[in-house]
């Protein structure tokens, strides 16, 4: 092989049975990776070079979970480091347990670890069998909330284009809908002033002009910003450098349509303008505003976050 060609990459998808690892395949395989499903550990090597010798070129995505035929948690980074001649990565797709279970349902069909129990008993059980591959695992990707749209558009950035860039995302999401389950790093912005309570305000979201002028307005918006955009332009590097392709960055309010969107939109384009290239997803701007929801939350946390309260 020739030294200064750089090696293809091996990636074990891994996880959760239900959380879409048959769909990620679909999608690597059509970004034009090698891909197979259920591989038997013993056939790794003889999948991945076949009569390529060491002379692979294209990637290659090896799908394993408890169905798969000699599946060890506690083996299997081993066997992928023994794998010459690729790079070698683990993708572990994660999912809530009662997302697991409304799958499980609506295809009727049974958890492999649980043939005669609840599907949650089969799900307790694989989460803490593969606990130690997610541990170490080089990306983390969960499908709970992601349409299968969503999941085929987060694929493309992470493996469809230049491995040598960093993939970041910066999301938006609302506390009262659950906390982002993607997130290396969380801001919480319920200290800003609460658009909810501006009634001109309350239809529209953080991506309209006037709900972001609104924001800018709260003293504590553009320091708040300003510090946040610091930590990340020193923070990305060493995550790159530390071998983590992916930085995923949420920005959280009360019901995920104002504050948080607003600031994960100031955030993206202040990276950008640094140089980073970023996407931007916005889990919750698509829910309807509630006076309840944003009520009750303040109440519990403390953050009055406007007038009304």
């Amino acid at each position: 092989m020739d030294p200064a060609r750089s090696l293809p990459r091996l990636l074990l998808v891994t996880g959760m049975s239900g959380a879409g690892k048959s769909s990620v395949l679909d999608a690597l395989e059509d970004m034009g990776w090698d891909c197979v499903d259920n591989l038997p550990t013993a056939l790794l090597h003889d999948f991945v070079h076949g009569e390529q010798s060491d002379d692979r070129v294209a990637p290659v995505a090896v799908g394993m979970d408890v169905r798969s035929r000699g599946f060890d948690p506690d083996k299997l980074p081993d066997l992928l480091k023994s794998v010459e001649g690729v790079v070698p990565e683990i993708l572990y797709l994660d999912c809530s347990g009662v997302e697991l279970v409304r799958r499980y349902d609506e295809t009727r069909r049974k958890h492999p670890l649980a043939e005669d129990r609840p599907a949650e008993d089969g799900i307790a059980r694989e989460r803490a069998l593969t606990a130690p591959l997610r541990q170490i695992a080089d990306s983390l990707l969960d499908t709970t909330d992601l349409t299968p749209a969503e999941l085929r558009d987060e694929l493309v950035r992470r493996y469809g284009g230049d491995s040598r860039q960093p993939v970041i995302t910066i999301a938006s999401f609302g506390f009262s809908r659950g906390v982002s389950r993607t997130a290396d790093l969380m801001f919480d912005m319920r200290f800003l002033d609460n658009p909810h309570w501006i009634d001109s305000l309350r239809p529209l979201t953080g991506e309209d002009p006037a709900v972001q002028e609104h924001i800018r307005k709260d003293p504590s918006f553009a320091a708040t910003m300003d510090r946040i955009e610091g930590l990340l332009t020193d923070l990305i590097p060493r995550y790159w450098a530390a071998g983590k392709p992916y930085l995923a960055v949420a920005f959280g309010c009360t019901g995920g349509r104002h504050r948080s969107v607003a600031a994960a939109v100031d955030m993206a384009a202040r990276l950008r303008a640094a140089g980073f290239p970023v996407n931007i997803r916005h889990r919750d701007l698509a829910s309807p505003p509630s006076d309840t929801i944003e009520d009750d939350m303040a109440r519990a946390t403390g953050y009055a976050g406007g007038a009304g309260i």
